[in-house]
């Protein structure tokens, strides 16, 4: 990820996952970032300030009236400062007390005025999630043009249940941070795009493919989603992942093998979509046959033939029925 020379505010408030806040700054910082950090004085429970101080390699804004602040108005400060804002995790008495404007600490105060990017990541105990004061201030946050709310994610919980009120994983975080500084100029697109090699069966275990890794088509799948699109990737097999993204993106990915199935879906997915990206590396050749059983080599083989055939053409094939709708193909 390339966050180089964007300046991000990490707000922390007083939940248990505020402990992963160190290696989300380290990960910010990775990508290229300056980070600075404000909390709720409940958030140094969880975490130092010492450790956010020395991961960020900034003080921490954590009192509206420290004397070591090195503006007297930090609140209007940070917020001059920062391209985007991150807050995580968000507990319910902050995604209540933002809901309604209440700014009595040193995160609600900056937030408050915020009118830059916001990316905001809940976590709590699965009633206190699903309470109506805290739905009802999800809703209302979430309809604010400059927020990105991430959804709950499920699983274990630091009360020692399991459910729905988890934070989302720092890689979630860091995605969501690449998606909200990216100006949303394809918004309203909806694109097709294939990646990855395909494999063309010989007999069970073996097969023709090619090196493909598939990255060329993924980086395409996440610039096109961080401006907005909605994208349907073709995939074939690869080492790949995109789930990070599809935690608030508008993505689908069919998995598909071979170069049949890789049309197949592309020419569905066609159907519904304003443009095609076809960056797969296709094969050109299949076995005509494809054996049952595992070939043996037999007592005194000394070689062996396949009879191939070409596959479908699968950019030709949608340039005649593309109409007025983009097509882009990778030689």
């Amino acid at each position: 990820m390339n966050l180089a020379g964007k300046h991000i505010l990490v707000g922390i408030s007083g939940g248990i996952a505020a402990y992963k806040m160190p290696e989300l700054i380290r990960l910010l910082k990775k990508a290229g970032a300056d980070v600075q950090v404000t909390t709720t004085k409940n958030a140094l429970e969880f975490v130092t300030s010492l450790t956010l101080q020395t991961v960020s390699g900034h003080k921490v804004y954590s009192d509206v009236f420290a004397a070591i602040n090195e503006h007297s108005t930090e609140h209007i400060s940070l917020p001059d400062w920062a391209d985007m804002m991150l807050i995580a995790p968000a507990t319910a008495n902050v995604l209540c007390k933002m809901a309604h404007g209440i700014a009595d600490d040193a995160l609600t105060t900056t937030f408050a005025a915020m009118r830059k990017p916001v990316v905001i990541a809940p976590a709590m105990n699965t009633n206190m999630y699903e309470s109506p004061a805290t739905q009802e201030a999800i809703r209302t946050l979430s309809q604010w043009d400059n927020i990105t709310m991430l959804d709950a994610a499920s699983g274990e919980l630091a009360c020692g249940t399991t459910g729905k009120g988890r934070m989302q994983e720092v890689d979630v975080l860091v995605a969501a941070a690449e998606y909200a500084l990216t100006p949303k100029t394809m918004a309203g697109k909806h694109l097709v795009i294939t990646a990855g090699p395909t494999q063309e069966a010989i007999d069970p275990v073996r097969y023709i493919s090619n090196a493909s890794t598939g990255k060329m088509g993924y980086s395409l799948v996440r610039a096109c989603l961080n401006r907005g699109a909605e994208v349907t990737l073709v995939s074939g097999p690869t080492h790949l992942s995109l789930k990070a993204w599809k935690e608030f993106c508008p993505l689908k990915v069919v998995d598909v093998v071979s170069s049949a199935a890789m049309c197949e879906a592309t020419l569905a997915a066609f159907e519904h979509a304003d443009m095609a990206i076809l960056c797969a590396a296709v094969a050109d050749f299949t076995p005509c046959t494809r054996a049952d059983k595992k070939i043996k080599k037999q007592p005194g083989q000394e070689g062996m033939s396949i009879e191939l055939t070409t596959t479908t053409d699968i950019a030709a094939t949608l340039g005649k029925i593309k109409g007025k709708r983009q097509l882009v193909g990778f030689a």
